[in-house]
This record gives structure tokens, C-alpha cells and sequence, in this order.
């Protein structure tokens, strides 16, 4: 079985991760598949054991993912003071997730995307290269204490496509993802900056959405300033919903619900990683119109 070659030379297998702790592994695949659909929808996030065919992916991937890190033109995605590499599109996939000889984008987890969510015949956005380092989150000039205690204390959560603009840092529909895919491309320990979501908020977010939209036209969606809205929906999921810490590592794969609060907690005390830090490559298509992103299950 083949590596993955590090910056200081060393190699990581392409095995499962270590930190994994498989929980369907010898169940047929169809019931495996119904339990990843059942706790996607339900829980509005699923992962996938290791899967040789997205392992070989990553084993393409990588050299371009670190790439990207290095690179002048994304030095302005290096943020909270060197802990964080945020690289927005900064992966050079084409729109078959395709990338370095790597063949199109493939394995159990982009199967659940087609038979499970419906969805298929979309083209993969330029992936998310990122990485959190030791220390992670430090101040940003740019950032307010009130902020930062936000970033460090609730672990900086939110919901993608509802973007905060202007100086009052309003928020407005902009981004109409289908789903976000995360793809671990490294080892690093679970406690190294992970994913977090709050199980269930995909259903209290699209209840607020939908009540603070409702009898307007959804060409006007966009907008409309949501942001009391979003604010109290956030703070009754921080009082109802469960806090979950979510990692992986090469060839493993999750997923989450497009409306779901997530994430990323603080480096743990005790955290490690290799030279290329808590490596995560996440996909957003966007798929459909305002109405599917709102009311699709």
C-alpha cells in the first residue's frame, strides 16, 4: 500500500487512522448506508470509514494542498496569528474535484452525495486547503475581543453562506452550498483543532430562516438582513443542541448539512501534528436555488 510523503520526509500510511474508531465496519454496505443517510438527517451529519479509493485521492492532493499553503498568492489566508491557514478555493481541482493525475473526485462518501442527498451532475468548487496549527486561535488585528472570545470560547460558530458584511458585520444570504465535505489529508491527533457541530441545529436554523423569510419572495432572500434572527436561533442551539468534536484522517471522510452551526475548537492542550498541521480539504458546491437550500431535506 502506498504513503504519503511529509515535509520532513517522513511517511504516513494509508491505512486507517489510528484515532478512528469504526462503528458499522462489518455490516453490509446498503445498511451502513442507510445509517449514514438516518444519522445525516437526523443528527445533520455523518462520517465514513476509511475508503481506499478516496485515499488515493489524497495521496494526489496533497503536494498541491501544501502548494497552496506556500503559495504568495494565498498569503492573505494566513490568520490569528500564523495558527490558522483558512484557503478558500485555494486547491486547484477542476470541476470534477479531479486534480494532479488524480481521476475524479470518488469513493463511498461521493456516493452517499449522489444516492443519499439526490444530488449529482453538480461541478465541485475550488476546495477549502485548511489548517490550524499549535496555538490556534491567536488575536487577529483585525478581530475585537469580543470576537476573539467568540472564536476561542464557542469555537468561532456558524453557518455557511449566511455571511456577515459591512461594518456592523450584518449577515445576508450569499451562498447557496448543497453540502460541505470534509476530507482529512494528514494525521494529526483529535484534539488538534477539530470540526465541531452542534447535532440537530440544521433543524432550528432553517425554522428561523424560514419563519424570518416567510411571504417574501425568494429572489429577495438575499437581501433581507437575517441577522436578529440567526443570533437567537445560534443561541437556542448553544442551549438545546449537543456539542460534537469531529476528526478523521487520510482516506476518511465527513460530511455535514449545508445549515448545520459548526466550527473548529481550539488546539488541545495535548494536541499533535506533523510540519503540515490539522490538514482539511472541504468541498461546498453550490447546488439549486434559495428555495432548495431553505427547504430541501
Amino acid at each position: 500500500m502506498g504513503g504519503l510523503g511529509t515535509s520532513d520526509g517522513c511517511v504516513l500510511r494509508l491505512g486507517p487512522s489510528p484515532h478512528f474508531r469504526p462503528t458499522h465496519s462489518n455490516l453490509p454496505f446498503t445498511h451502513r448506508l442507510k445509517l449514514n443517510t438516518e444519522t445525516f438527517y437526523n443528527k445533520g451529519w455523518c462520517r465514513f470509514e476509511y475508503d481506499s479509493v478516496l485515499a488515493g485521492w489524497v495521496e494526489h492532493a496533497l503536494p498541491s494542498a501544501r502548494e497552496a499553503v506556500a503559495a504568495e498568492e494565498f498569503s492573505s489566508w494566513m490568520r490569528c496569528g500564523g495558527t490558522w491557514f483558512a484557503g478558500v478555493n485555494a486547491l486547484a481541482n477542476d470541476r470534477a474535484g479531479a486534480i494532479a493525475g488524480s481521476g475524479l473526485l470518488q469513493g463511498v462518501a461521493i456516493e452517499f452525495v449522489k444516492n443519499s442527498l439526490g444530488l449529482s451532475g453538480f461541478d465541485w468548487d475550488k476546495g477549502q486547503v485548511s489548517v490550524c496549527y499549535p496555538g490556534y486561535p491567536k488575536p487577529m488585528d483585525s478581530e475585537s475581543p469580543a470576537a476573539f472570545c467568540y472564536r476561542r470560547d464557542r469555537d468561532a460558530a456558524h453557518v455557511d453562506g449566511l455571511l456577515p458584511e459591512g461594518p456592523r458585520r450584518r449577515r445576508h444570504l450569499r451562498e447557496l452550498h448543497g453540502f460541505v465535505l470534509g476530507i482529512p489529508m494528514v494525521e494529526f491527533s483529535a484534539d488538534a483543532s477539530p470540526l465541531v457541530v452542534w447535532e440537530g441545529s440544521h433543524e432550528v436554523i432553517r425554522a428561523a430562516v424560514k419563519a424570518r423569510f416567510d411571504g417574501l419572495p425568494p429572489d429577495r432572500w438575499g437581501e433581507e438582513d437575517i441577522t436578529d434572527a440567526y443570533h437567537e436561533a445560534r443561541r437556542s442551539v448553544f442551549d438545546t443542541c449537543k456539542r460534537v468534536e469531529i476528526s478523521g484522517g487520510p482516506g476518511e471522510a465527513f460530511i455535514t448539512h449545508r445549515l448545520i452551526l459548526h466550527g473548529v475548537a481550539p488546539w488541545g492542550a495535548s494536541a499533535s501534528a506533523g510540519a503540515d498541521g490539522r490538514m482539511i480539504v472541504y468541498f461546498r458546491p453550490d447546488i439549486g436555488g434559495p428555495v432548495e437550500w431553505l427547504m430541501a431535506p
